[in-house]
Formats: structure tokens, sequence, C-alpha cells
């Protein structure tokens, strides 16, 4: 095959909206950068973050601060996360937003024309600013119009399949375009992932097609850390009829504006799970208490429960949530300000990721950095709604200038001409190679175990038998071959490599689930239902063996000494 060369000094791979913020970043430095995208840019799974950006702008309560939402934030990932990341995020959001907003970004705004912020689920305080229920569509808009304007090189509908290396060092990536099968390499002085999460590999899930956990895997296979990949979020509220839009997310905005959660004999029952936030509880308690509700025949004709906001003034509604309006009339045939909606849980979030410096969003690897969803660390055990967007922001600035600098330092990159030639006969194994594995049915059968076994709840019986099947997908994964040989416009082709780096999240997340020996956050166990002491202190860390196994080990959760005060104040705050 002919192979497309490129050559540049950062390389972004993934243009949601922290491969964006990491390239703007890039550039303004002065660095050479490429965006490479798997889809159309502009289409990124960031245009799903509806509801708004957490930042403690002080716009609505004049009380907020960075303090309150860094501790909301350690509350909500039960001090699990890397807390100088935590610190981090509370105290640049507000400037990201600011820079947003100068960059032609558009929000609501209060009767004082400042920028609106509205009430989500675990925060202290309104905090989130938004544009309706849109948020994430304009983040994306406008930082897309910031990046073409500072003449960053966009490669569109490009798969990348493996990293590309000097020694120990990251230098490059290959891949192929997927509209025609062409295979480049883009050789880099740096590179920074930043690809998202991996919820196609559960069947009920928000994620769009792209999100099957490229970044995790492209990282695991050259070495670097991942970080509490046992903390999957389920988002409480996804569409649960008709069949089609299983899982399409119904934004916590809807809560967030007044919503309220009944079953099916018409009780506000988040009123037994949480009395204080009720619905705007955080995302992992609401999602527990939807399915204990259905699970004991409380659920609603479609295997929901309801959400209501039909007690509000219907221009609110429209006004307020005008996509969700849209939604539920045009997929479902529901008008919310009549009637409620039939939702529940459905897998959204990573909050585990590449294990990477607070400060420059390096990994554990040389000259390979990561941000967005693909990276680990600042969300703890769970994440809050709203800190994905001001995360993404703080942190894809932060990466891409550790990208830059290190870039700058680093010498030519140079690429073996073997690694290439193992890259190019793995592409002709999936096309017309031996194999008899339908990578659909394999990617069926995936849904189903991860759905089965490694869904809201666990126990030691379904992720043993979990892992066993995962074990079994990765010896037949070696088998894999696309249904037709032809290279352009093989949707076949392209889930190959889809569902090789599905199968290596999956393993990730079932053997650090199977490790973890209680419930905290987004995981429960249901085996060991309580706290414990030492995991309350330690964080799963999994990286690959010499021998391709997959290796966990616990570590001291990242403290920072200064932040100790504020940590305890939160702590004997929940328990008065």
């Amino acid at each position: 095959m002919s192979i497309e060369r490129h050559q540049y000094d950062v390389v972004v791979v993934g243009a949601g909206g922290a491969g964006l913020r990491a390239a703007i970043a890039c550039a303004q430095e002065g660095a050479d950068t490429a965006l490479v995208c798997k889809s159309l840019l502009g289409k990124a799974h960031t245009v799903m973050a509806e509801g708004g950006i957490a930042a403690a702008l002080g716009n609505v309560a004049a009380e907020d601060n960075w303090q309150v939402h860094f501790q909301d934030t350690m509350f909500g990932g039960k001090y699990l996360n890397n807390w100088h990341m935590a610190e981090l995020h509370a105290k640049e959001a507000p400037d990201r937003v600011h820079e947003l907003e100068q960059w032609g970004g558009v929000f609501d705004r209060t009767p004082e024309r400042k920028l609106s912020q509205r009430a989500f689920g675990g925060h202290t305080h309104r905090r989130l600013v938004h544009i309706g229920d849109r948020t994430g569509l304009e983040l994306i808009r406008t930082l897309q119009d910031k990046a073409v304007h500072a003449g960053i090189d966009v490669f569109m509908e490009c798969t990348v399949t493996r990293l590309l290396t000097d020694g120990d060092r990251v230098c490059g990536a290959f891949g192929y375009r997927r509209a025609t099968g062409a295979p480049f390499t883009f050789a880099a002085r740096a590179l920074v992932l930043a690809t998202g999460g991996g919820g196609k590999c559960w069947r009920i899930t928000s994620n769009s097609w792209e999100c099957t956990g490229d970044g995790h895997a492209l990282a695991y296979a050259v070495g670097a850390e991942l970080v509490d990949m046992e903390f999957v979020q389920f988002h409480p509220t996804g569409m649960v009829w008709p069949p089609g839009v299983i899982g399409l997310l119904v934004t916590e905005a809807v809560r967030g504006e007044g919503g309220i959660l009944r079953n099916s004999t018409g009780e506000r029952f988040m009123e037994r799970y949480d009395p204080k936030r009720l619905e705007l509880s955080t995302r992992d308690v609401v999602a527990r208490a939807i399915f204990t509700e259905v699970k004991e025949g409380r659920g609603t004709p479609h295997g929901g429960v309801f959400l209501d906001v039909s007690h509000l003034p219907e221009q609110t509604v429209r006004r307020k949530l005008p996509s969700m309006y849209d939604q539920f009339m045009e997929l479902a045939g529901v008008d919310i300000t009549r009637e409620p909606m039939e939702v529940g849980p459905t897998c959204h979030y990573f909050m585990g990721g590449i294990r990477v410096d607070a400060e420059t969003g390096a990994s554990s690897v040389p000259g390979l950095f990561a941000t967005g969803e693909c990276s680990g660390g600042m969300n703890g055990a769970n994440r809050l709604g709203g800190n994905s967007l001001s995360d993404l922001l703080v942190f894809g600035r932060r990466a891409g200038l550790g990208a830059a600098a290190d870039a700058g330092r680093a010498a030519e990159p140079r690429i073996a001409e073997e690694q290439i030639e193992d890259a190019t006969t793995e592409m002709t194994r999936y096309l017309s190679g031996p194999g008899d594995e339908d990578p659909y049915r394999m990617h069926s059968e995936l849904m189903a175990t991860m759905q089965d076994d490694v869904g809201i709840f666990r126990d030691e019986v379904n992720l043993n038998a979990a892992v066993a099947d995962l074990d079994d997908f990765q010896r037949r994964a070696a088998r894999l071959r696309s249904p037709s040989s032809g290279t352009a416009f093989n949707p076949g082709w392209h889930l190959c490599y889809d569902v090789r780096n599905m199968l290596v999240v999956s393993q990730a997340v079932a053997h650090a689930a199977l490790m973890r020996h209680e419930s905290r956050g987004a995981h429960s166990r249901l085996d060991y239902p309580g706290y414990d002491d030492y995991w309350g202190e330690h964080n799963i860390v999994i990286s690959k063996g010499a021998d391709g196994s997959i290796q966990l080990e616990p570590r001291p959760v990242n403290k920072a000494l200064a932040l100790r005060a504020l940590v305890e104040q939160r702590q004997e705050a929940e328990r008065a």
C-alpha cells in the first residue's frame, strides 16, 4: 500500500472539546499542530454534554467559590480524586469559561446580563453556565471556530490504529482514512490523546458510535498506565422508549430546572434515597435508586421511571429545555410540557482513564499526553454533572501546553519501518486474513456481557463470569475478519479495530471491579455493600505486563496536604 506521511511538532488525536482546546493551546505556543479525528469536525460526543459548564463564577450564588467547588468535586468522587487535579479544575474553570465567552461563546444571561448559572446534582450552589440544554454544542462551535482560525491542520474521518515509538518514547501514530482505507503515518515530537470514553462496550449507552475506548487501548499498548477503570458512570436518565433510541441522554438539566422523579405508584421516591438533595443527588445515587425501583416492580410500562416537568410553565420548559422538548416530541411522541418522560439509567462516562500528571497532562510514557474523558484522576469514584466540560477546558489547555513544551525539547521523531510494516499487516489480516470471527457478533456478545455482569450493581460471581467471557473474546479476537474485503466504506473493517480496543477497556474495567472489595461512588458491589477504609485510600493502577498480561496495583491516593483542611471540613459537614 502507498502510505501517506505527515510530520508535526504535536499531533492531537480526537477533536472533541478536550482535543480542540489542547490543539489551540499548542498552536498558541507556536507548535506546528495537527488535529486527527475519527468523525467529522464538530460531530464529537461533547455535543451530548447538554446541561452546562461547572465553574464557581458566583453570578447567581454570590457565596460560591473555588473552595466549595473543590469540596463538591471531592465529595462526589468519594475522595479518590487526584486532589491537585480537583484543585486546579476548581480554580481555573472560571477563567476558561470567560475565555470561551471572549472567543464568541453565547450563553444564557441573568437579568443583570451576567452569565446565568443553573443547579445540578451534587453542586452546593447554582454553578452551571449554560445555553438552554445545548451547552456542549455551543462549546464545540466556539472551539472549532477558534481552532480553524488558529491555522491548525485538521484530518477528518481518520482512524488511528496504533502509536509508534522510538525506544520508550512515543514518536507518532499510524492509521487509515475511513472513506478509502488509505494508510497514513504522523511523525510527532509529542502526541496528545483526547479520544473520549468507551460507552459502546455496554448495550444501553448515551455514547455515540465513536466512543470505543480508542485512546485507553492505544496508550495501554505502548505501556501507559490506566487508573480508576472500575468507575463507570451510569447517567440516571436516558430514554427507555421507543426501542430505537434506548439510552439516548436526557440531560440532568431537566432535574436542575425542577424535574421530579416518580415511580409507577406516583411516589417521589428520591425522598427515600436522599431526602436532602432529592433529584439533585449525585448521579451514582440517583441511578441506583431508579434501578432499584424498577427491579422491585415499581417501574413504568417500558422499564423506567417517570421524570416530570409538566408542573412548570410551558414557556419555561420550551425556553430552558428546547432540545429535550424536541427530542421527546419527535422520537417518542411525548409533549413534556403536558406529560412525563420515561427514563432509566444509561452508561454515560468513564471516570477512569490514562493516568496523567495534574500540571501537564503527561502520561507515564515519554512524549504521550492525555486529556478529557480518556484521562483519569480528576473525578475519582464519580463525576459531578457539568464538571466534564470545565474539566476538558482546564486540562485540555494544560495538556496542550505540556505537549508543546515537551515537543520543544524533543529530538526529531524517527519512525521505524518495521512498526509500519506490522501495522499494515494487521490491516490486511482484518480484511483478507484466515480469520472467521464476525466483529458484529463479537461486539453484540461483548455488550451483553458488560451490560449483564459489569453494570450498575456487581458481585464476584458475575464479575468472574465477565472476566472469563472477556478472556475468551480476547482469544477469538485474533481471528477477527471483516465480512467484506474492500477498503472503501467498510464498516465491518472499522469495527474490527473498535472491538479490539473495547476488549482492552472492558478487561480493565472488569478486573479492577473484581479487585475493589467495597462499594464507592459509581462502583457498587452487592457482596461488599459498604465502604472499606483501605480502599478509601487507594486507587487501582493498571498496566500491561512484559508478557502482555494485565497488571493491577493499588496505590495510595494522590493527595495534596495543603488541601487537607478543606477536605476534612467537608467530611465533617457530611457526618453532621
